[in-house]
């Protein structure tokens, strides 16, 4: 019998061709596992495509609760961004995929598992990262850094399968590059590939419009969080993936979370991309109104320290590491009183404050308003001010003193 491999199966032409080649360079029995992450996209026919194509046998394995569940809360919770702008939609579903990769690996005993990454790209780095730490003893192949690979374009694929006799409806295009999942999409390539060009949105967007063809009236929204799980939407109860799949919709219809950039790749090159996440772009923002009333200054503080570095460990792939666990452990410690509900305005691309309630709040209003409370006395800064500006004080007489001297001298 043959040696198993597991294949990374988009159904795609990349992965399609993938697996006659794995047949015919290596003799492998080809396993193809289709990880659903909530793309949206039509699986029907993935089954007889796979096999046509030679493959023994498809999982098509839903994971979408536990990407929302597992991954994506996480990185909500800690306010997690990539260079100040990306909301790592990629970069949180391919440890989510790499995991039941090396599940089904081990159910099948197969020697090996397969991607279809490019050499250019970060995600090849983040499975194999994966792999490696949960799966040691399995062999990664990675055709496109194969040396036995001559595939380099489109037309090579298409030309491929049909000399072995597979009749696919796939054609040379002029389409976007796209990574769909339930939190985001990106797009890459065409105009995009200059970063002097503007966007072409009436033609790129898929999950929303611009904030210039959004409704001219706002609608206010409410969202529930309980220790820093969205739970509910305009007082709907729903788990946490049909959250984002309504705050897809409304993000999607005012113009939410488009963004434009040009971000730094693991592998050293810089890369232009639009990425579209409307629900999650709202979800972030809601969780960071409520933890404004909830967290104190110190925990703040340490915290945009944490999220930066969170967010910078799962870019790399780095998420099955001791220090991602250390990080989103102390971010769960922050998150046992962030329970509340936030109300806001979508209008025109902007997430506009409408009131925030916690039973956790720390705002008090006898304190923070002008008049005098009872747990503050303004007479109480004097000593406060004296010792916490000490230090520049003693600085500044000394400096003096020196200066004194020198003219005396």
């Amino acid at each position: 019998m043959s040696e198993k491999v597991i294949l990374a199966y988009s159904g795609g032409l990349d992965t399609t061709a993938i697996i006659p080649w794995l047949k015919e360079t290596y003799g492998y029995d080809v396993v193809c596992v289709c990880v659903d992450c909530g793309q949206g996209e039509e699986l029907d026919g993935l089954d007889e495509r796979a096999q046509a194509c030679g493959a023994s046998k498809l999982y098509i394995e839903d994971l979408t609760d536990d990407f929302c569940d597992n991954y994506i809360v996480p990185c909500v919770q800690a306010h997690a961004v990539y260079e100040n702008k990306y909301l790592l939609g990629t970069s949180m579903a391919r440890p989510c995929i790499a995991k039941r990769l090396v599940e089904i690996a081990r159910k099948e005993d197969a020697v090996a598992i397969c991607h279809g990454a490019t050499g250019k790209g970060n995600d090849q780095i983040r499975f194999e990262l994966a792999i490696k730490a949960l799966a040691p003893d399995i062999k990664i192949i990675a055709p496109w850094r194969d040396s036995k690979w001559t595939l380099q374009s489109r037309e090579d694929e298409i030309a491929y399968c049909r000399a072995h006799g597979i009749d696919l409806p796939f054609s040379v295009d002029s389409s976007y590059s796209r990574d769909r999942n339930i939190w985001h999409i990106s797009h890459e390539g065409l105009e995009l590939e200059d970063p002097a060009n503007e966007p072409n949105y009436k033609h790129l967007l898929v999950l929303g419009v611009s904030p210039e063809d959004a409704p001219d009236e706002g609608e206010y929204v409410t969202i529930d969080f309980e220790k820093g799980v969205p739970v509910a939407v305009n007082g709907k109860k729903m788990k946490v993936s049909d959250i984002i799949r309504t705050l897809n919709v409304l993000g999607g219809k005012h113009g939410i979370g488009i963004i434009d950039i040009v971000e730094n790749r693991v592998v050293g090159m810089k890369s232009r991309g639009v990425y579209e996440t409307p629900g999650g772009t709202i979800l972030y923002e809601a969780h960071q109104q409520l933890e404004e009333l909830i967290l104190d200054r110190d925990t703040t503080t340490v915290k945009l320290d944490i999220a930066n570095k969170l967010a910078q460990v799962i870019y790399e792939g780095k998420w099955f590491t001791p220090l991602c666990d250390a990080l989103r452990a102390f971010v769960s410690t922050t998150q046992e009183t962030v329970t509340g509900q936030v109300k806001f305005k979508l209008y025109k691309g902007n997430i506009i404050k409408a009131g925030t309630t916690s039973p956790y709040s720390l705002y008090n209003e006898s304190i923070a308003s002008f008049t005098t409370g009872d747990l503050y006395d303004h007479h109480d800064a004097d000593g406060f001010i004296n010792l916490f500006g000490l230090s520049l004080k003693v600085r500044a007489m000394k400096k003096l003193e020196v200066e004194n001297k020198g003219l005396t001298e």
